[in-house]
């Protein structure tokens, strides 16, 4: 597993585009993936964990299916776009300071389980555990 993660709006999916040139990826937008494949790439983790927790789900809950995810495709590649949601003005909704929180909790495990994680400031790349991976 490979995680990209930077601020918003800072070149993280343009970078993973570029990493991957044309090959098949299976994408997957604020959701994790159901079934197996080969290469997956999963971005706005921040957003799903938003709709689970309004959805009642807890932290514990939301780690596990995480964890799935991982074992799922453990076999196949992944790449996971974090955006790091965790520095700046706390939020004032504790909805908002929940996701806040679980999202920090959250990366703590996929940093933690990533074979290889490169962070991306304003476009650039740096590679801070493990290798460049495609």
């Amino acid at each position: 597993m490979h995680i990209v993660f930077g601020g918003a709006f800072n070149g993280k999916r343009e970078y993973v585009k570029e990493l991957l040139g044309n090959q098949s990826v299976s994408w997957h937008e604020a959701s994790l993936p159901g079934t197996a494949a080969s290469l997956s790439v999963i971005a706005g983790v921040e957003k799903w964990v938003k709709n689970m927790l309004e959805d009642g789900k807890s932290e514990e809950e939301i780690i596990k299916e995480a964890r799935t995810a991982i074992l799922l495709n453990e076999s196949s590649r992944q790449i996971w776009i974090l955006t790091d949601i965790n520095r700046g003005i706390v939020p004032f909704e504790p909805l908002e300071r929940q996701q806040r929180d679980v999202v920090g909790r959250l990366y703590q495990f996929l940093f933690k389980e990533a074979e290889s994680i490169t962070r991306v400031w304003y476009g650039i790349p740096e590679i801070i555990k493990g290798a460049k991976r495609t």
